[in-house]
This record gives structure tokens, C-alpha cells and sequence, in this order.
């Protein structure tokens, strides 16, 4: 059986469990209880109901009809993998694309019901849709997990071992970050709290796991109050050692699968705050009603986003040893295309390789993304051994990776020409030049939103009737997830503002199908620049060390400010990166670096 036929079947008896469960449709929110991104394989609906494995979407079946939403990053993949599946592509953010509600309102008759897993559904998202559904004479249901029946072979939870992130990394005692929680919930009128994402869990508790591929956290849920600090996981994944440890700071351990039935026995006097984006609504379900929720961002979520200045000179040294790993990396590619038979996934096992070389490296942060000429195009494509193009002496080649470190996490994309550039991939490049040198010289007040910055990238793209469908800036985390909210830089609005201590990635692309891809990727941190009589200014800091392709740069496009800046910045990734590095690769780091006029 294909695996086209094998989405057809699944989807027959997921239409089969909707009827015993007597609902027409069948909502998947593409999460988990925790509401990752990245998930363990036991919770990837999505991908087991649809074929479609990219890390953002949501599936809808009804009796009839079937859909997957996704977003630009995602468009040609999901066009591939739901070739014959019978599920339509709705490529979210496009004209003539309906939301998932319409779509349903659209489908289905009044007086239908919606099922859903209210464990995989937030506070918000059951909000906002049962609203949206009782508007048009429609109900939504919990049926719990409609796959658990059919689903063959299930991946369990994982049972990885959970360690523990050193103080000489993490910087702040548990204890002290418990207190500090704890202090915000007070401050917001509650006596308790729920943590619920797994990145929050992790760094309230300075421990790690590899629970999620390239994500280093492990499954678990967190109860916090002045009485009483409750950490639920499978003991089984600690060892005695570190069991001690939390004993000794009045945590105490209970089983992972305990966590709905402890909410549901909460003494009267707990206020709890939840964070309705990140808490389940089947958490919600099984508080008891006469306690009062107090709805507010989780606590670790805003503490952790503004990285401590012991945590950043972390990562800057972090970054000198990515930054000479991407330099080896480069220089290979140099000295081995066209001289050697070597395909896109050999640069996935080298990035890899080169990284596993420098100090500390504890994994890649995501799965790396290689792709060349055409395939650049596909913003997030995931390549093997056997869909890897051979790569030679033409066209351009498009990489975006990034390490798990104990001092940091890193993100990076780099693209290359193989050959003499065009006249047009020139000018496409350095118009993505000037954007990323733009934003990483923005100069804004304090309590400024990301979407207000977004435009900082865009401008020189947009004067030229061109643009690109994804976001520009990702919150990054600490040796945690490689996407850490709650900021973002995209045009889309975000009520949180910029703040000193995040770290971000700025990343603006131009993606022509078919012919090729170009992003340019650093991180940058914001800093404190100077006040005012007009207040407070913020600006960044470039965090990433690593050359940009002075061969795809246009310098009759570019102002000599950014030219100045240029310059500048490979000046500091040669200073910082030259001790790291061989004779050879040296030298070649030299030429990569050389001044333009």
C-alpha cells in the first residue's frame, strides 16, 4: 500500500470513529497537551491523519471533505504530500482561502457537532471556536483522542532520561525562578500557578531531556503555590541523584499521568493562574468551577524571553564556536564542489559533523534545512538520502541550521553561488542583504511591538514589487526550543513589545519557484541604546559570526551606511572566529572577509 492509500484508509476509519462518537467533523489542532510546535511522535496527529510532516497546520475532516491549512513556509511540501490523499491544501493568508470556521460553517448544516481532543486544545483556541461555531448552529464536542483505536504501531510516550542543566550554564537556582514565579503570580492576584509548555517546565526547573527531537525538553506538567511545588513526570526518567536534588528543594515528583486528576482535587482557597495560548482546555475542564483562573501569559514564558546578561555572555562565546564550525563548513564546500560527487545531504551530516566538534554542542537545534537552486525555494524542506539533488559548480545553494548547546542555542542561515552569479541573483540577494543590515540597525523606542519593526527588512524588497511569505524574527531560547515566544518581528501583530535581553532571529528571504531560494539569517539580541528627553531607545545587537557571500552582493544597490556595516561585521567574525580555526580554513575565512568599496 502507498502511502497516499494508507492517508485514504486512515482517514475511512477516522470517519468511522467520528459517527460511533456522533459528531461530522473532526477538528486536529496540530498540538499536544502542552501546545508544542515540535511534539514526540505519540502526539503527531497531523502527520499520522494527512501524510503532511511540516511543523505548522491544522487538519479538518468531515463526513465528506477533508483539509490541511499551512502557511507559505509549508505551501510546496503540503502540495507534495497530499498528492492523492483526497485532503485539499488551504494555503493560510492567501485570497480566496477560507479560515478553518468558514471552511466548517461553509460544510457543515446547523445543528452539527465538531469533535476535538480538548487535551490538544487550548484555552483560547476552544474559546474562539466554539464561539465561532455556536454562531452558525454549531456545537463542539471533546472525543477525546478519535485515533487511539485505529492507530497501529503508536509511538509511546517517551521515556528518555531527564538531566539536569548546570548552575555554571543556567545561572539561576530552580528555587530562585520558583520564587520569582510565584512573586508575578501574586502580583497578578493568584496564589498558585499552572506551567504547562514544555520550554517553561524545562527552565523553571533548570533540567533538560530529549523527549522532542532537537528540542532538549522533556514531557511533564509543573503546579506551583507558596505551600506546595509539584514537578509531574515519570519518575522512571530521573535518576536517584537527581531525585534527591528536588527533595531537598521541596519538590516533590508525581506521576505525569496524575496531572487532570490533581486539578480536579484543588482545595477552594487556590487563585491559579493559567496561561490560556499554552493551558489545555481540558486542564480548564478539570479545575473545579467554584475556583477562580486568573487568564495571564505564563510567568517562565516572560522571564525566560529577556536573557539574563550572565546568560548572553553565554551565548556569545556560544556563537564564536557555531561561527567557526559554519566557517569549516564553508570552506569544505569550497574546497570539495565540483571536485567530488556530493549531494544536499552530505551538507546536512557535515553541518552536523563540524558542530559536534566544538565544546559543548549537545545537537542540532532543528532539522537542517539544505536546499539547492529550485529546492532553496521550498522555505522549509526536509531532505534525505534519496530526494538529495547532486550539487556541482551552478547556481546557489541555501542552508539554514543551527546547535544545541549547554550555553546556548543557535540558528543560522547562509546562502552561497556556485558559479558567477546573474545579474538578477544579485539583485535579489542584496536586496535580502540590505533588509536583514536594516533591521539590524533599527533604532526604536522602548515598548515598541515587532510588527512596528517588521518593515525594516521588507522595504527594499516591497520598493521592488517583491516579498516573502513568512515571518522576519523568532524569539530563540537557551539551550531550549529554537522558537521561543512570546516575540516575533512579522507583519502580523504581537501585542508583546521588544524588550532588552531577546534574542531573536532576523531572517528575511526571497524565494523564486523553481529557480532558487535566498535567506540570510543571524540572531540579534536587543540592547539598551540610549534615553532621551523623548524617552528610551532600544536596538540590537548582532549575536551570529559567520560570512555572508561577498560574491552575490550587488555594492551599486547598497548605501555606503551599509556597506559600513558590512564591513564591520566581518571585521568582528574574522577577529572573533580566527583563533577557533586551522591555517587553511583561516586564510580562507581572510577572503571571505576582505573590505567591499
Amino acid at each position: 500500500m502507498n502511502a497516499s492509500d494508507k492517508i485514504q484508509e486512515r482517514i475511512a476509519q477516522l470517519r468511522s470513529q467520528m459517527k460511533k462518537a456522533g459528531v461530522q467533523a473532526c477538528y486536529f489542532s496540530g498540538t499536544d497537551p502542552h501546545q508544542s510546535e515540535y511534539m514526540p511522535a505519540h502526539w503527531q496527529a497531523r502527520s499520522y491523519i494527512s501524510g503532511f510532516t511540516g511543523s505548522a497546520g491544522l487538519v479538518v475532516v468531515t463526513n465528506e471533505k477533508a483539509g490541511l491549512w499551512t502557511d507559505s513556509r509549508y505551501f510546496l511540501q503540503a502540495e507534495q504530500q497530499l498528492q492523492e490523499t483526497g485532503i485539499d491544501l488551504m494555503k493560510q493568508r492567501m485570497p480566496g482561502t477560507p479560515e478553518p470556521l468558514e471552511w466548517l460553517q461553509e460544510t457543515l448544516n446547523a445543528g452539527n457537532t465538531v469533535g476535538a481532543d480538548f487535551a490538544c486544545l487550548s484555552i483560547n483556541q476552544y474559546k474562539q471556536l466554539s464561539s465561532a461555531l455556536a454562531a452558525e448552529g454549531l456545537s463542539l464536542k471533546d472525543t477525546g483522542d478519535l485515533l487511539a483505536a485505529d492507530w497501529e504501531g503508536r509511538p509511546a510516550l517517551p521515556d528518555n532520561p531527564i538531566f539536569e542543566h548546570d548552575l555554571q550554564y543556567a545561572g539561576t537556582k530552580r528555587t530562585d525562578k520558583i520564587n520569582n514565579i510565584l512573586s508575578f503570580a501574586k502580583t497578578n492576584g493568584a496564589n498558585a500557578t499552572l506551567i504547562t509548555a514544555l520550554d517553561d517546565l524545562a527552565w523553571t526547573f533548570n533540567l533538560r531531556g530529549t523527549d522532542v527531537d532537537f528540542n532538549p525538553v522533556f514531557v511533564g506538567f509543573a503546579f506551583l503555590s507558596e505551600n506546595q511545588k509539584v514537578l509531574f513526570v515519570d519518575s522512571k526518567k530521573m535518576n536517584s541523584d537527581l531525585g534527591a536534588k528536588l527533595q531537598e528543594d521541596e519538590i516533590q515528583v508525581i506521576d505525569y499521568t496524575e496531572f487532570f486528576d490533581f486539578l480536579s482535587k484543588l482545595p477552594a482557597d487556590k487563585i491559579v493562574m493559567v496561561d490560556s495560548a499554552r493551558t489545555n482546555q481540558a486542564a480548564k475542564v478539570a479545575i473545579p468551577e467554584e475556583l477562580k483562573l486568573i487568564e495571564q501569559t505564563s510567568a517562565p514564558t516572560l522571564l525566560k524571553a529577556q536573557k539574563s546578561t550572565f546568560e548572553i555572555i553565554h551565548i556569545r562565546e556560544t556563537m564564536k564556536r557555531d561561527g567557526a564550525a559554519m566557517v569549516k563548513l564553508l570552506h569544505w564546500l569550497d574546497q570539495t564542489v565540483g571536485k567530488a560527487s556530493i549531494t544536499e545531504y552530505d551538507v546536512v551530516e557535515k553541518l552536523e559533523y563540524f558542530r559536534a566538534q566544538q565544546e559543548g554542542f549537545q545537537g542540532n537545534s532543528f532539522y537542517p534545512i539544505v536546499g539547492l537552486n529550485g529546492n532553496g525555494a521550498i522555505v522549509h524542506r526536509s531532505v534525505s538520502k534519496e530526494t538529495a539533488d547532486e550539487i556541482g559548480k551552478d547556481g546557489m545553494l541555501l542552508f539554514d541550521s543551527g546547535g544545541q548547546y549547554l550555553g546556548g542555542t543557535t540558528d543560522i542561515t547562509r546562502t552561497i553561488t556556485l558559479s558567477e552569479p546573474t545579474a538578477k541573483q544579485k539583485r535579489d540577494f542584496t536586496l535580502v542583504l540590505k533588509g536583514m543590515i536594516g533591521l539590524s540597525q533599527a533604532h526604536f523606542p522602548a515598548g515598541t511591538v515587532g510588527s512596528n519593526l517588521d518593515a525594516y527588512a521588507r522595504m527594499h524588497l516591497w520598493k521592488n514589487g517583491l516579498n516573502y511569505g513568512h515571518g522576519t524574527s523568532h524569539g530563540v531560547g537557551y539551550f531550549l526550543n529554537v522558537h521561543e515566544g512570546p516575540m516575533s518581528i512579522r507583519q502580523e501583530y504581537n501585542e508583546q513589545t521588544i524588550k532588552p535581553g531577546m534574542v531573536l532571529s532576523n531572517e528575511p528571504g526571497l524565494y523564486r519557484e523553481g529557480e532558487y531560494g535566498i535567506r540570510i539569517e543571524n540572531l540579534i539580541v536587543c540592547t539598551e541604546k540610549e534615553e532621551t528627553p523623548f524617552g528610551r531607545f532600544l536596538g540590537f545587537e548582532t549575536l551570529t559570526l559567520c560570512p555572508i557571500d561577498l560574491k552575490l552582493i550587488d555594492t551599486k544597490l547598497m548605501t555606503q551606511e551599509e556597506i559600513d556595516w558590512l564591513n564591520q561585521y566581518h571585521d568582528k567574525v574574522y577577529n572573533k572566529l580566527a583563533r577557533l580555526l586551522g591555517p587553511d580554513e583561516l586564510e580562507f575565512l581572510k577572503r571571505q572577509t576582505q573590505e567591499i568599496h
